[in-house]
């Protein structure tokens, strides 16, 4: 005769099929996140080509204007030797304007502005759908933008890149929404990540900038890390390894240093206010006037930048060079407040207009600008406390732009990555802490929502984890105490009994008062219009002994899938040790009116704490 298997034997042979399907579908997942990573590093160093390509094609052969450039970055092709025009600078961003705000509006209406709103749209309220063609037609008319004296940053259309394909590639393999919303948390950090090398602070942005209040996507963690990797390793394969900016060995070592740092925080927090205001204020303008062509507005954002431009040129494009200058020690404290307060209008108008750009470029030049007044200021009133400046410019960048994106805890990381100095961590913690506090209301990512409460994509998430944080218990005073039916009651004695109660339900027990049975008003309806078998039937025959049952110990999630498995109405709530002694009837009505009571009570805290 065959052998039976043992029953170990069986459980280590389901495991190992489990670990051999879990590890399959790591696998799968993992090829998945390396393509998006690979696309996404693709993408910014395409990117970075066209920008350098630009900017000297169109600043300096015919502006003769050469930014410098910060310390992690060289000039692709030999700056020319023609000489600086300020005319030419005034009518340039006009004309790239126009050449972006046509491009956008006639191929993809959604890539105008910053970008990263519109990844943070799609995560919460599209399914992490974009399509396809909005990251490529983003690239080209933010490269056209940016290096033609636009003001703006790199990431948005960096952010859109990855996040497309990630998109892209989650729609193709028919993956769920959630699945999507994770590939394309995911190519953000991957594009952010690489374009600015910083592969960690790119990951913890992707998860932390969805939401304004300090709360990450933990699901986007890890994926948006690999991405981030692999792209950050292709693009400096190809640029070169190493920081963004190159800073002196700043070290905190005076407490007495943290008075001026918390000055410099609140200083931030009030000029982060500004740019918000002044950026929505340009973006709510330029929407009064519906008469003039969406695909003209850049053109005029552009000129109005040019002007600015015209008499503070170190305010267009991307300004980095003047941020590596800051940091060290080599600008004066007026050209640095007109660098903050300037770009801060080229920005609005260049990206507010309609263009488009990302936002966290300028942020960083315009936090390390106001971050290196600042510094300078006390290093004349208090040379003995605050003895480097360039370290205020570092922390101001971190500082500025927390306080205009709410994510303090990746944006620490990402201005540490990008200057390569981590002995900064603790003034730039209590920085971005305050301005966080004082500016939380304000955020430059309109489409960030509050917390994943009010997230669209965790509507049905919460639903869940609302009804599992409840357990019967929490309900007894509600289970209502119902009339028994005893076993061998005829349905004729059971008629009289009908005729006086409400009830919908009955369970049966036996001469112990213990639970046998149970049936509704539909199970006698046969027997009701059958009148020769009235007096023959007892109720035990008209109940199931198959009794769907709950206990105190259950959760109200497992009880509303009874309900809606088996279409009723009520439970019997039986001791967890014994089911055959019942408590009472839980009612499905009081288990919704339960979770509507818990949920306006959250909503109630939530706006209390908001206020």
């Amino acid at each position: 005769m065959p052998q039976t298997p043992a029953r170990g034997d069986i459980r280590r042979t389901i495991g190992g099929r489990l670990k051999t399907l879990n590890l399959a579908r790591a696998t799968t997942w993992s090829f998945y996140f390396i393509a998006i990573g690979l696309i996404a590093g693709l993408g910014s160093i395409v990117f970075h080509y066209l920008c350098q390509l630009g900017i000297h094609y169109f600043l300096d052969l015919l502006a003769g204007y050469r930014p410098p450039a910060p310390a992690g970055e060289h000039h692709l092709l030999t700056p020319t030797s023609v000489p600086f025009n300020r005319w030419v600078l005034l009518f340039l961003p006009a004309f790239g304007g126009l050449l972006s705000g046509w491009l956008v509006y006639t191929f993809a209406p959604e890539a105008e502005g910053h970008g990263t709103d519109a990844a943070i749209e799609a995560y919460h309220n599209k399914g992490g759908y974009i399509r396809g063609r909005i990251p490529l037609i983003k690239m080209i008319a933010s490269a056209i933008t940016l290096t033609t004296g636009g003001s703006g940053g790199r990431e948005g259309p960096i952010a859109q890149i990855g996040a497309g394909f990630g998109a892209f590639l989650a729609t193709t393999l028919k993956l769920s929404d959630r699945e999507r919303r994770i590939m394309l948390a995911a190519g953000i950090g991957a594009g952010v990540g690489s374009i600015f090398r910083a592969p960690l602070a790119g990951a913890l942005f992707a998860a932390e900038v969805l939401y304004r209040d300090p709360e990450f996507e933990s699901d986007v963690i890890i994926p948006a890390g690999i991405t981030s990797v692999v792209a950050y390793c292709l693009f400096c394969l190809v640029f070169g390894w190493g920081s963004l900016f190159d800073s002196p060995p700043f070290k905190f070592q005076n407490p007495l240093e943290l008075g001026p740092y918390v000055v410099l925080a609140l200083v931030l927090a009030g000029t982060g206010i500004l740019y918000i205001k002044s950026f929505y204020g340009t973006i709510r303008i330029f929407r009064i006037f519906k008469k003039i062509p969406n695909h003209l507005k850049p053109a005029i954002g552009g000129l109005l930048t040019g002007i600015i431009g015209f008499f503070l040129p170190h305010t267009l494009a991307f300004g980095y060079g003047f941020a590596q200058q800051a940091i060290h020690n080599e600008l004066t404290v007026p050209f640095l407040l007109s660098l903050a307060l300037g770009k801060i209008l080229t920005t609005s108008f260049s990206i507010g207009s309609g263009g488009s750009g990302g936002v966290f470029g300028p942020s960083v030049v315009i936090g390390g600008a106001m971050g290196g007044a600042v510094g300078k200021l006390f290093h004349m009133w208090m040379p003995g406390v605050v003895t480097q400046p360039g370290a205020f410019v570092v922390v101001g960048m971190a500082g500025f732009f927390t306080a205009v994106s709410n994510t303090p805890i990746s944006t620490i990381i990402f201005v540490s990555e990008m200057t390569n100095s981590y002995h900064l961590l603790l003034p730039s913690l209590l920085v971005c802490s305050v301005a966080y506090l004082v500016s939380r209301r304000w955020t430059i990512y309109s489409r960030q929502v509050k917390n994943k409460l009010d997230s669209p994509a965790h509507a049905g998430e919460f639903f869940v984890d609302i009804l599992q944080s409840i357990r019967v218990g929490d309900l007894l005073p509600m289970v209502k105490m119902v009339t028994l039916i005893p076993q061998n009651m005829t349905f004729q004695d059971f008629k009289r009994t009908f005729a006086q109660t409400r009830q919908h339900y009955f369970p049966v027990v036996d001469d112990n008062q213990r639970l046998v049975g149970i049936f509704s008003i539909n199970d006698i309806r046969e027997v009701l219009f059958s009148p020769d078998i009235q007096y023959l039937v007892v109720m035990k025959d008209v109940g199931t002994s198959d009794i769907i049952v709950t206990t105190p110990e259950e959760d109200l999630n497992s009880v509303m899938k009874k309900f809606t498995v088996r279409n009723i109405d009520s439970l019997p709530v039986v001791k967890s040790d014994d089911h055959g002694i019942l408590l009472g009837m839980l009612n499905r009505r009081e288990v919704i009116s339960f979770y509507n009571q818990k949920v306006s009570e959250m909503e109630s805290r939530r706006i209390a704490g908001a206020g």
